[in-house]
């Protein structure tokens, strides 16, 4: 089920964000102007990823360095051995929602 989780103004292109929803911590982040969900929580050691660095789609952990696909949740580069979860998002008006 969809939930709104922010407005297209909380978040300028090259952005992102923490959100909580459905009890899942979620990174909501800003890609080009296209708007991407993935899990918030470091598969490695629980670090919050929104308070990594954003280069283009790819998420560093501050933490230890991983490396995550914003847009898939995806591996990239360890320390972590596991992706990130992903979720749907869809935009309405400047409703940015997730499916979790």
């Amino acid at each position: 089920m969809f939930a709104k989780v922010a407005s297209t103004k909380d978040l300028s292109p090259g952005e992102m964000i923490g959100v909580e929803s459905g009890g899942k911590m979620i990174l909501l982040a800003n890609v080009g102007g296209k708007y991407y969900a993935m899990g918030n929580k470091c598969t490695h050691r629980g670090c919050k990823l929104n308070e990594g660095t954003l280069n283009g789609d790819q998420l560093r952990c501050r933490c230890h360095g991983s490396t995550f696909d914003v847009k898939t949740g995806g591996l990239v580069k360890g320390p972590a051995k596991e992706p990130e979860p992903a979720y749907q998002v869809k935009v309405e008006g400047d409703q940015i929602q997730v499916n979790v």
